[in-house]
């Protein structure tokens, strides 16, 4: 979609003008990636109007290939309005107008499975799934059984707005994410949405997918991991991370493990918050980026926070990524030093000699 952000504070009512720019869960994802070295491809569908056109040469300048996107002639490309306020207040604002949107007529006829199915991974949102028939059944066949199918990664995004009219809703992405091989998802979605309490409650609903990432705001985020079952060390393979020393989700000591996967905590960075809109999307970016580099379990957590970090200090929905060797040297702190790390807004600025800088004392 296209977003207009605020110019200015306030209600939508009285925000008197606002700045375009691009948002979208996987667009989102596809273009952090793309910034983060990787090759990447986006697969969607827009209008074809002038918002469709910003769409595709925003995304494109990114450098993610956009060449499967398909332009509709018949339905308008989505936009939404959203205030300046953090999503998670009272004040915040978001009115979206996608109904009958080129996205919404999305199928697994009209899209190219082919390019969708190319890479090693391929992303997927539980927010496509709600758009429309055609749409949930576009992710059922991406997310089916299938010799050769990369490895599906699936964020929950439950939004309950979107499947006000379809009460079946929280059990579609429950079923959507038993298909996946990694899941991203919520601690408080999971409780809105299937009445789970903890990460571990949420692994036991949720055995299927080899890696599951339970995120918990400010507090952080753990990792079930099975690809880490029997490993001895060092670097394999995306996919097959080996096993991390790190804090179980109950707390300190090392990584417990289980026929749920070893489990990994990693607690989240003190930020200077400027706008939360598209920091989860930014996480799952840094820790899709560190998986496909074979990095273990407690840097692909720590990738992920610092990827987040830097969509939590800009007002957009989108922030260039801290540079590879920033990200790693910081990733590679003690536990000591992370827990006192704190970042503001332009940190991703900072080179490798004044990332000692961004720490606090």
């Amino acid at each position: 979609m296209v977003t207009f952000l605020p110019t200015s504070p306030g209600r939508l009512a009285d925000v008197p003008s606002f700045e375009r720019g691009i948002g979208g869960a996987e667009s989102n994802v596809a273009c952090v990636l793309a910034r983060a070295g990787h090759s990447v491809r986006w697969v969607g569908r827009v209008g074809a109007d002038g918002f469709g056109d910003h769409l595709v040469e925003a995304i494109t300048a990114y450098g993610v290939d956009t060449s499967a996107v398909r332009r509709d002639p018949a339905r308008p490309t989505g936009v939404y309005f959203r205030t300046a306020g953090d999503r998670a207040t009272g004040a915040h604002e978001v009115a979206y107008y996608r109904a009958g949107s080129a996205a919404s007529a999305m199928t697994a006829r009209n899209t190219d499975l082919a390019a969708a199915r190319s890479g090693r991974v391929l992303h997927l949102s539980g927010i496509t799934a709600a758009l429309s028939d055609g749409c949930l059944a576009l992710m059922r066949e991406l997310t089916a059984p299938r010799p050769g199918r990369p490895l599906v990664s699936f964020d929950v995004n439950h939004r309950p707005g979107l499947w006000r009219d379809h009460p079946e809703g929280p059990r579609v992405l429950l079923d959507l994410a038993r298909r996946a091989d990694l899941v991203f998802v919520g601690d408080d979605e999971a409780r809105d949405a299937w009445g789970l309490r903890g990460a571990h409650a949420i692994r036991e609903a949720l055995p299927e997918p080899d890696v599951l990432v339970v995120k918990d705001g400010k507090d952080g985020a753990v990792v079930f991991d099975r690809t880490t079952a029997g490993s001895t060390g060092g670097t394999e393979t995306a996919g097959n991370a080996v096993r991390a020393e790190g804090r179980t989700a109950g707390g300190g000591g090392e990584c417990g493990e289980d026929a749920a996967g070893a489990a990994v905590f990693v607690p989240a960075l003190r930020v200077d918050v400027v706008a939360a809109v598209g920091a989860g999307d930014a996480f799952a970016a840094g820790f899709l980026s560190a998986t496909l580099r074979g990095l273990p379990a407690r840097d692909r957590l720590r990738h992920g926070h610092l990827t987040a970090a830097a969509a939590l200090t800009v007002p957009g929905d989108l922030a260039d990524p801290p540079a590879r060797g920033l990200a790693d040297r910081l990733a590679a702190l003690d536990d000591g030093a992370w827990e006192t790390l704190r970042l503001g807004p332009g940190w991703t600025a900072a080179d490798a000699r004044a990332a000692e800088e961004v720490r606090t004392p």
